[in-house]
């Protein structure tokens, strides 16, 4: 079964259009149809119209799925701030108001999911330690990225940008869940503060 399958077979259960918005966020959210077929209804009572009954029949149909032998796809992996960029560009870059979203990474820097943790204005985002490292550890993640767009398309790192990637990388050490990188994306260009010497 591939992607297209997989979305059919969710809209047809959710009596919705594979276009709908459902449909939608749950293909941002999970990288790949094998990171979406081990989704549980924790993560999918995230998603917005999705409640604990529509989330049992979200993981009913992935199950139904998975039995039917899905071939996996090969996991996403960061090696480098281009590949993060690459797969976020235009998942935020394009966007007129600043979105703050992890990739939580396991043991061999592959992609667990892409998760937006934020919703900000054109200038900026709020974003809490304990929101992130919430879901980092629901997703029994070994690592993560933080990613964020920059409407005006200067990905240049402002100072509350690495204020805040201190405060994460510090929780982080605590935790035991290391901060590898903080990218800021437009659709063109990116910036890691890693590569920068910022973090």
């Amino acid at each position: 079964m591939n992607i297209y399958s997989i979305k059919t077979a969710l809209a047809d259960a959710l009596c919705v259009k594979e276009d709908s918005t459902i449909i939608q966020e749950l293909f941002t959210r999970f990288v790949t149809p094998y990171e979406l077929l081990d989704a549980n209804e924790l993560e999918l009572t995230c998603i917005k119209g999705v409640g604990p009954a529509k989330a049992r029949q979200i993981v009913s149909t992935l199950k139904l799925a998975r039995a039917l032998n899905t071939p996996r796809e090969a996991p996403y992996v960061i090696r480098k701030p281009e590949d993060i960029f690459q797969l976020m560009r235009f998942t935020i870059g394009h966007l007129m108001h600043e979105e703050f979203w992890i990739l939580p990474l396991n043991t061999k820097n592959h992609v667990i999911c892409k998760e937006r943790i934020s919703v900000g204005t054109l200038n900026s985002a709020i974003v809490h330690p304990r929101e992130v490292y919430r879901s980092l550890i629901q997703r029994a993640a070994a690592s993560y990225i933080a990613v964020h767009s920059h409407p005006s398309g200067d990905c240049t790192a402002s100072h509350e940008d690495i204020q805040l990637t201190k405060r994460l990388a510090e929780a982080g050490e605590l935790l035991g869940i290391e901060l590898l990188d903080h990218v800021i994306v437009s659709t063109d260009s990116y910036c890691s503060l890693k590569e920068r010497g910022l973090m």
